[in-house]
């Protein structure tokens, strides 16, 4: 009797449900590495393949962080059986795909997972920068009578234009959301969307970044990082801005200069950013951290039960795939095969 294809996840995926890990097992034999950071990772992912067999199939759920970086020193021991490495998050910069390209092994994140959530939270930090909760909040709880000091009326959302950088899944999400508090959406992508999409999302293309930013009150950043998105928002996008503009990013942090973020506010072209991404997560930039001028989140974006549901179920229906149908779902790379 053949044995099942093994899969691996790096922790327990609890929120895909059990009746779907249940059918899931039909077909493939399913274990959990319960590795908590890449040291254990490193220590415990030899061990599991010496006890239990070659793994065919690698889960990686959301949260990322303690166990970064993605290489090849922790992947190695996987060679050559592993198929499939398949990510829950959106982002994949932290890990190594050309090293997976190589060793023939297909990468997969999850496209739509947490696009809606990550919509939300963008939602969220627009109307917290217009409404500047950050001060407001400190002087609700404050003990020496700050209350309303220094607070005056805010930048209402209606008839100001919300200019999205990347109108991929969560651009669109934004947009769609967007429209409810009567925001102008304008967008900036690699290609522009079809007419009628564009149309569906009441979003106007704008086909260069400084004429989006200069045309827009609000900047909402929701594009991948890669080489090219690197700094993709630094001291000449800052100068393209209007004046008193707002920043929000809920992409990743080095898709924005920090330093010229940090000038952008002290000079006034920037009122305020609301971030649910810094570059050197969980080190946040100490000005970023104590400045009034900034809505922060600890990337929070993707984090709710839902979006952990769609995001584990996603990877779990690529790993499917492949040994169904030789290819998954929504591959980032291309594997010879």
């Amino acid at each position: 009797m053949s044995r099942k294809p093994l899969v691996v996840a790096l922790g327990d995926p609890k929120y895909a449900g059990e009746d779907f890990i249940k059918d899931f097992k039909k077909d493939f034999d399913f274990e959990i590495l319960p590795a908590t950071n890449h040291k254990e990772t490193l220590d415990l992912l030899p061990k599991l393949i010496a006890k239990s067999g070659p793994i065919s199939a690698f889960l990686v759920r959301m949260g990322t962080t303690p166990y970064e970086p993605f290489d090849e020193e922790m992947f190695s021991p996987l060679l050559p059986h592993c198929k499939i490495i398949a990510s829950a998050s959106a982002g994949f910069n932290e890990f190594d795909v050309d090293w997976m390209t190589r060793n023939n092994i297909w990468f997969c994140n999850t496209r739509n997972a947490v696009a809606e959530a990550t919509a939300d939270m963008a939602m969220f930090l627009i109307l917290a920068v217009l409404r500047d909760t950050t001060r407001a909040e400190r002087g609700a709880r404050s003990d020496t009578g700050a209350w309303k000091t220094g607070l005056v009326p805010c930048r209402d959302p209606t008839g100001l234009t919300l200019g999205i950088v990347g109108m991929g899944a969560i651009g669109k999400y934004t947009a769609k959301k967007a429209g409810v508090f009567n925001l102008r959406i304008k967008y900036y992508n690699r290609h522009q969307l079809p007419p009628e999409t564009e149309k569906e999302y009441n979003a106007e293309y704008v086909p260069t970044l400084n004429q989006l930013l200069s045309e827009s009150d609000i900047i909402s950043i929701s594009c991948p990082l890669n080489a090219e998105t690197t700094n993709l928002i630094s001291r000449a996008e800052f100068a393209a801005m209007k004046q008193g503009s707002f920043l929000v990013n809920t992409a990743r942090g080095a898709v924005v200069n920090e330093e010229a973020l940090v000038e952008a506010l002290e000079s006034g072209k920037i009122t305020r950013a609301g971030l649910d991404v810094f570059c050197n997560e969980p080190n946040i930039n100490p000005y970023l951290k104590m400045s009034d001028k900034i809505v922060a989140q600890p990337h929070m974006g993707g984090l709710t039960d839902v979006a952990f549901m769609k995001s584990e179920r996603e990877c779990f229906e690529n790993i499917r795939s492949l040994f169904k149908t030789g290819r998954p779902v929504a591959p980032v790379n291309e594997v010879k095969t």
